[in-house]
């Protein structure tokens, strides 16, 4: 998934941009056909305004959504990471290498670091977070649930 930044204009959704975008947001793998076929175009230019939209940069990615639970993730923490003084790098660079951690925001506050974390059970936790504790001080707080899943931004 392309996550520059893009710092030129915003790109201008029509109608139809939108209605596109919110069926590949809900399955990224249906046919060119069957997303016209929801958007009410016809699958070439269906395809061409995906085009249109992956060069403007709308469009970073195709992907998929995996259920945790299924592979036996159970639980799940937001941790906040605090590095010692003149860790800040190392920290960003050991968190990029341990595989639990499945996102990592660098955020402003006494935090540097806001990451998640998938768990197979809360005893993994301390094994994960010791890797981190001898150069950064951590938070970390359960998931009881998701209210607001992952989504699309405001498609104006």
């Amino acid at each position: 998934m392309n996550t520059r930044a893009n710092t030129s204009a915003p790109a201008a959704l029509d109608d139809i941009d939108r209605a596109l975008l919110a069926a590949l947001a809900e399955d990224a793998r249906a046919s060119v056909s069957e997303l016209a076929r929801q958007i009410g175009l016809s699958a070439p230019s269906t395809s061409e305004r995906m085009r249109r939209l992956e060069a403007q940069g709308v469009i970073g990615g195709y992907t998929v959504r995996i259920d945790p639970r299924a592979l036996g993730y159970t639980l799940q923490a937001i941790v906040r990471v605090k590095p010692l003084p003149g860790q800040l790098h190392l920290v960003e660079a050991m968190l990029r290498r341990i595989p639990e951690f499945i996102e990592c925001d660098k955020v402003t506050g006494d935090d540097c670091f806001i990451a998640r974390v998938y768990l197979h059970s809360i005893e993994q936790l301390d094994d994960i977070l010791n890797k981190v504790t001898e150069r950064a001080e951590t938070s970390s707080a359960i998931v009881k649930s998701t209210p607001v899943p992952r989504r699309l931004p405001p498609l104006v």
